[in-house]
């Protein structure tokens, strides 16, 4: 349903999440204006530009509406609003019938830089306040809590206006049919849009209704269509894919497609796993030379680790700053498989890099994983003056006051640090003269420079960047979102697993392993067999969705193969199945993002796209296909190939938006491996064994252990053949099978290694 691209909204640029397909409608609201709303052939969404979390609340406020018992971050920052904001719900539903009012309805996030730019102009501004207040019900809904609501809407303003991203502004009947919406609206144009709107509700009123049921049911036969491949997907379709991603590629920094760029680590995933299984060397250069550009660029923060959200400009160098949890995840596995695959230390240090940087600035006390930081924040000593990026910024003659003039020469010319700062300033900026930190010159370029050796110009720079990190650590800090999301944790639990697999660091194995128990602690229903969407300051609340079940369970498989503790396994296998209940459409496949239980959300739709996060169909996919042969579980597998099925059009017509799902694809295409170890999961020679299987690239594997216990007896109920699984001669033993035949037992590392040992040759 989606490809990426360019779209535009509210005068600003958004990446296009989708394009949907409509047959052409022109529906007239008669609103004063004449406005017109068209079902275009093809439109888009995006996400949203920049960032900003909590500010700090002062005690006393002029205005407080029903936000405030709120405990989303987002709501929050409007709780002081003059707007008479309503939190999504039946209260403010029920006053919309009552008094025959239009409702307004305003989505976006914390750390979204045009919604705090929407929300200064406009929603703190009173006069535009009494315009809302007086003509509207007043909704704000956050769109990482209610990725729900959030859908429905952006389906029908991408399909209206052929655009999308947030601040998402929609307008709603008050049975909550959607009549007009577009995104963010600079206060000359919204202040009057608001009234030519709510003159339109009286004067055209039936009209205006019957618009909204007429939308509705356009929308509900769009998204109720199977498109079902016309023919069988085979590895021709992969070729397809390659060919597609390979035409997008930017050849002078890397990453596919133009500014503003975003790393897209699902199509990195596909790349990767197609030069595994090809030999393709472009596939695997343009994706090493992608992610050194990434680690280079401004993107990265070279002082505290971690990734920002995307760049501005084609180098990677001017970023919007906010930093997202599923970033961080999503491109510490790809560095992972970077490191695998050429056993170069640059991958494994950005890895680590950006797993300290979650650990340090995105962990809870209880394990949780936080959802972002945001990109603004105040100048010192003006707290009023909230500048994008100023937390991450520096001044040449800050660098020199803090390292002094020798080091600081290096620092700067290492760094792209110039005097009147080395990205377009502003006049009116309070911030002048501003560098944004990326790698001008190589370790090896700055050593010549200045008649230095490599190593004596890293321990410099180590130095500089440790002394820089506790001078930024005194401004102040941009907010955080502590939220913690069910299903971003899940993919910061494969992350940490997958790095203790490959990295072997006992506190990655243990991150995982605490936001694993966060989760079934807080975040889960043992009653209902139910997992919960987000908690915060105590309160765990909304039923979790499509993407929750699918990123954990990804996240549980991973863990379980990381710590072979067969609780993690069975849970996964559990939620599976939960999933599958809850989520499965029985008539043409594939899994909705919602359980259909809740009558206020007017379209139960189905994500196939993966953009910024893997869709959910994608990520349940390969679950499935996991599961299936860690259990042989054959409706597991039929699952997964009618998904594909069910997605068959999309994937034939544009497979290159749908690179994770690609991924499961490629996974069910071939012969996986079933790595089975026998030993006792904490003895030396059982890790021995797991280390030197995680040494390789092998993405289409499943690693089970026969532990000859507890875990032992819940895979033999599943498969028969693991039950007579046993050590040789008292010593760690490997079986590697396919389709449970399995090769001679081998106890030795090196005979295991050629087992194992891909068809092609990867990379020393």
């Amino acid at each position: 349903m989606q490809t990426t691209g360019l779209g535009q909204t509210g005068g600003r640029n958004y990446p296009m999440k989708k394009k949907t397909r409509f047959a052409m409608v022109v529906l007239s609201l008669a609103l004063p204006g004449a406005i017109t709303i068209i079902f275009h052939q093809t439109g888009a969404t995006g996400r949203g530009a920049a960032p900003a979390d909590v500010p700090v609340i002062p005690n006393e406020f002029k205005y407080t509406n029903r936000l405030i018992g709120s405990k989303s971050p987002y709501l929050l920052l409007h709780a002081h609003n003059p707007v008479d904001w309503y939190p999504w719900g039946e209260e403010a539903f029920a006053k919309a019938r009552k008094e025959n009012k239009p409702i307004f309805l305003s989505v976006g996030y914390s750390t979204c830089h045009w919604c705090h730019v929407m929300a200064h102009e406009s929603f703190e501004n009173p006069q535009i306040a009494k315009i809302l207040n007086g003509n509207f019900v007043c909704i704000k809904v956050d769109r990482e809590e209610r990725p729900d609501v959030d859908g429905v809407y952006m389906t029908f303003v991408q399909a209206t206006t052929g655009g999308g991203g947030w601040p998402m502004s929609v307008w709603l009947t008050p049975d909550l049919k959607p009549f007009f919406g577009g995104s963010y609206y600079p206060p000359e144009e919204f202040a009057p849009l608001l009234e030519k709107i709510a003159a339109g509700w009286h004067t055209d009123h039936d009209k205006i209704l019957a618009s909204g049921d007429a939308m509705v049911s356009q929308l509900k036969q769009f998204t109720e269509t199977s498109h079902p491949a016309s023919s069988g997907l085979g590895k021709a379709l992969l070729n397809q894919a390659y060919d597609q991603i390979k035409s997008s590629y930017e050849p002078g920094y890397g990453g596919f497609g133009g500014a503003p760029k975003f790393p897209r680590p699902v199509a990195l995933n596909f790349m990767l796993r197609y030069y595994a299984q090809t030999g393709t060397r472009d596939a695997l250069d343009m994706s090493l030379f992608t992610l050194r550009k990434l680690a280079d660029g401004g993107i990265h923060d070279h002082i505290g680790g971690g990734f920002h959200r995307y760049s501005t400009d084609n180098r990677w160098h001017v970023p919007h700053f906010e930093k997202m949890l599923y970033d961080q995840a999503q491109l510490a596995c790809s560095y992972l498989d970077a490191y695998q695959i050429t056993h170069d230390k640059l991958y494994a240090g950005v890895a680590r890099d950006i797993l300290a940087c979650v650990q340090r600035d995105l962990t809870g006390g209880q394990g949780q994983f936080y959802s972002a930081e945001d990109a603004d924040s105040s100048l010192p000593g003006k707290p009023a003056a909230h500048v994008e990026g100023a937390y991450y910024v520096w001044d040449e003659k800050e660098i020199i006051m803090v390292l002094g003039n020798e080091s600081a020469g290096i620092f700067n010319y290492c760094y792209g640090i110039e005097k009147a700062g080395n990205v377009d300033n502003d006049p009116r900026d309070e911030f002048p003269n501003k560098n944004v930190l990326i790698v001008s010159h190589s370790l090896e370029e700055t050593a010549k420079k200045f008649a230095k050796s490599p190593d004596e110009i890293q321990v410099i720079l180590a130095d500089a960047r440790q002394k820089l990190f506790a001078v930024r650590a005194q401004r102040p800090q941009p907010q955080l979102d502590d939220k913690a999301i069910t299903a971003w944790n899940g993919l910061m639990i494969s992350a940490y697993a997958r790095a203790y697999q490959v990295l072997g660091d006992p506190q990655y194995l243990l991150a995982a392993t605490k936001s694993a128990q966060f989760v079934k602690t807080k975040l889960y229903d043992a009653s209902t067999g139910r997992l919960v969407r987000r908690y915060r300051a105590g309160e765990a609340t909304i039923d979790g969705f499509a993407d929750d079940y699918a990123f954990f369970i990804q996240g549980l498989l991973d863990l379980y193969e990381a710590s072979f503790d067969i609780n993690d396994l069975a849970w996964a296998f559990h939620l599976q199945k939960r999933q599958n209940e809850l989520f499965w459409d029985k008539d043409q496949a594939g899994y909705f993002s919602t359980a259909g239980q809740d009558p206020n959300i007017l379209l139960r739709l189905k994500e196939d796209y993966d953009g910024a996060e893997p869709s959910p169909n994608s990520v349940s996919a390969l679950n499935l296909l996991r599961l299936s042969q860690m259990l042989d579980d054959k409706p597991f597998r039929e699952m997964a190939d009618k998904t594909f099925s069910a997605f068959g059009q999309r994937l034939q017509e544009t497979p290159g938006a749908l690179p994770q799902m690609l991924v499961a694809l490629d996974f069910s295409l071939g012969e996986p491996k079933q790595i089975v170890i026998a030993g006792r999961p904490d003895a030396a020679d059982t890790q021995a064994i797991r280390h030197a299987v995680n040494e390789q690239f092998i993405p289409n594997k499943i690693v089970l252990l026969a532990d000859g216990g507890e875990g032992q007896a819940f895979l033999a109920k599943h498969l028969e053949f693991i039950q007579g699984v046993q050590t040789v001669g008292g010593h760690a033993t490997t079986f590697v099978c396919e389709n449970y035949a399995c090769q001679l037992p081998a106890t030795n590392l090196e005979a295991m290694v050629k087992l194992l040992a891909p068809k092609i040759g990867l990379i020393p």
